[in-house]
């Protein structure tokens, strides 16, 4: 880790905060709605990286060129605007992480690909709005990760340098965002990978397995400087 760490970024879904069961009782409801029945949990979970389109392609069992798919897509969308914040909650040893972030008087914030409007009010709900230093969503930029056009901006409003940061995210793009703004990655196997994806593979500096496994990687972070 660079000897100057000053702030760690974190991607939302799947790495700061468990989103998975709002985007499943959504889907759940959607299939009820239309008569059809449940799928299992695990089906809807394994994509949720994927977005929305993803999701919907799954539990309907749909292609997404299909007629009648953005129908559905956009049904998702709406449900989810009232339904994204009920369930959610940051994963087991994130809080305990985040405290010892704030006490090294370092700086965290968020760059996810979810837009701003599903973003916010979570954040807000979870009463991490006003302790997150930054919050960067696809709405702020052209281009969305893995581009590194999110991850300059976020270091711009901190006023950091790209390689006083850690990025940390549970996608292959999520590191290939942070690569090539030059910040420190780390990847985290606890999040929404898919069963043929391996987090090996990505390239990140440092693969955890658990929340508190990043607090051993700041511990030696904070140590090294």
């Amino acid at each position: 880790m660079s000897r100057m760490l000053r702030a760690v970024l974190f991607d939302m879904d799947g790495t700061l905060l468990d989103t998975a069961p709002d985007f499943i009782a959504v889907c759940q409801a959607m299939l009820a709605a239309h008569g059809k029945p449940p799928v299992d949990d695990q089906r809807i979970q394994d994509v949720v990286s994927g977005g929305a389109r993803a999701m919907v392609a799954a539990a309907f069992d749909i292609d997404p060129e299909a007629p009648g798919f953005e129908i559905l897509r956009q049904e998702f969308l709406d449900r989810y605007q009232n339904h994204c914040a009920i369930k959610t909650r940051p994963y087991d040893g994130i809080p305990e992480l985040l405290e010892s972030i704030e006490r090294a008087r370092l700086i965290w914030g968020v760059v996810t690909n979810k837009p701003v409007r599903f973003a916010e009010p979570i954040m807000q709900q979870l009463g991490l709005a006003k302790r997150s230093a930054v919050l960067v969503c696809p709405d702020h930029v052209k281009n969305s990760k893995p581009d590194p056009e999110m991850l300059l901006l976020a270091c711009d409003q901190l006023s950091v340098e790209p390689s006083q940061v850690l990025f940390i995210g549970d996608d292959l793009r999520d590191i290939e965002s942070g690569r090539a703004a030059g910040t420190k990655t780390a990847a985290v196997r606890y999040g929404y990978i898919h069963p043929d994806d391996n987090p090996a593979h990505w390239g990140a500096d440092v693969i955890v397995d658990h929340p508190r496994d990043l607090l051993a990687v700041l511990d030696r972070a904070l140590c090294s400087c």
